[in-house]
């Protein structure tokens, strides 16, 4: 099989980060829409099958067996929503609605990424080389410490907070049901430092932090804090991961330039990216009530496994003039009542990374490296360098 050339990198990280579970999965996307795979449930590969899944919240749960609630309710408590299913989630979901405004996000990502964005753009325009991999772990630590209410820290302080992160998360794998009593003590030594601190940033009540409007949105401290440690959890590694792949999509295809010419074309070809990369390869549902996925029919307490990469790639390569079908969009950040809430913060991260390293263009790829143990597929390494000028 022809790989295509933007592509081959991205099978790599997958392949470092998943050596025998990513194979697996890809040959389940030959299987059909649906296919019910021993040990690990019903696996969905097609998008339209998928979202119908993700917006049935009575049938398909996230509360039940083998579901997130089973994975992250030890260690974050019981009001977080991506563990919480009707009435509670839906109470809990309308209060946070107004958390993350696409105008409170450019804002905030705005003032908080001024100093490394400068840094950056300044660094680039120098030639000298750039690790965006390095870059990314500073400036996702930064906006999600701003979040959870940290005070400022250097660069090392950032990166420090972005690694107990990916720690946390490198403890599940494609194949996780739960964590075990050490792994959750672990984590929980990492988390209740920051739910101290967020609450404190909660209490103060400064409607200029996060934290604070939680507070002003009607939110008690205990959701407020599981809101932190979910963020920190599942925003910061999922942001940091997907800007050098973005990059790297666009200058393996012959895409940079063109991109980086006319700006209008950013957003789409974040879009395809995030189609292409995945930033959310599975997706977990417990079934409620009988039921059927696909035609497989299945029962209370059996598993769904939503296998978002699958049902992504069935529309090719990577294409930047790729027009996303009604059943695509944005399915890698869910849909229906558990779309991503954090959605219009991580787009307002990628968008102000990406324009500095575009406005920097031409650009070469010195290095790059990927990295293994980890459960997104990510680069280790991925060095960037301006072109020289002729």
């Amino acid at each position: 099989m022809r790989i295509a050339p933007a592509d081959r990198w991205e099978r790599r990280l997958y392949l470092a980060a998943h050596p025998f579970a990513y194979p697996l999965l890809r040959g389940l996307a030959r299987r059909g829409p649906a296919v019910r795979v021993p040990g690990v449930g019903v696996v969905v590969n097609d998008a339209a099958l998928a979202r119908e899944v993700l917006l049935d919240g009575e049938t398909f749960r996230k509360d039940g067996p083998g579901s997130p609630g089973d994975l992250w309710t030890p260690v974050l408590g019981p009001s977080v929503l991506l563990n919480m299913e009707g009435e509670a989630h839906r109470a809990l979901r309308r209060k946070l609605t107004d958390l993350f405004t696409p105008a409170y996000t450019e804002r905030l990502c705005a003032r908080v990424l001024a100093e490394p964005l400068a840094r950056l753009a300044g660094r680039l325009e120098q030639g000298r080389e750039v690790d965006l991999v390095d870059a990314m772990r500073v400036m996702a630590g930064t906006v999600i410490g701003h979040v959870i209410g940290l005070q400022a820290r250097d660069a090392d302080g950032y990166r420090h907070l972005f690694e107990q992160g990916e720690r946390i998360v490198a403890m599940v794998s494609l194949r996780t049901r739960r964590l075990s009593p050490s792994q959750v003590a672990r984590a929980r030594r990492v988390l209740d430092p920051l739910g101290d601190i967020a609450a404190e940033s909660y209490t103060s009540g400064d409607e200029g932090t996060v934290m604070g409007r939680m507070r002003g949105l009607g939110l008690s401290e205990e959701e407020a804090r599981g809101a932190a440690g979910a963020f920190f959890l599942t925003g910061t590694e999922t942001v940091a991961t997907l800007v050098p792949r973005l990059i790297a999509l666009l200058h393996d295809s012959g895409e940079l330039e063109r991109v980086a010419a006319d700006p209008s074309l950013l957003d789409p070809a974040l879009e395809e990216a995030m189609r292409v990369v995945t930033p959310t390869p599975v997706m977990l549902r417990s079934v409620h009530v009988p039921a059927a996925v696909g035609g497989v029919p299945v029962r209370p307490g059996d598993r769904v496994l939503i296998a978002t990469h699958n049902c992504c790639r069935a529309y090719g390569p990577f294409d930047l003039d790729l027009v996303h079908p009604p059943e695509l969009r944005r399915l890698w950040f869910g849909a229906g009542p558990h779309f991503c809430l954090g959605y219009p913060l991580a787009m307002a991260e990628v968008r102000a990374v990406a324009r500095t390293v575009l406005d920097a263009a031409p650009l070469t790829v010195t290095h790059r490296r990927a990295a293994r143990g980890v459960l997104i597929p990510t680069y280790r390494r991925f060095v960037i360098r301006r072109k020289a000028r002729s």
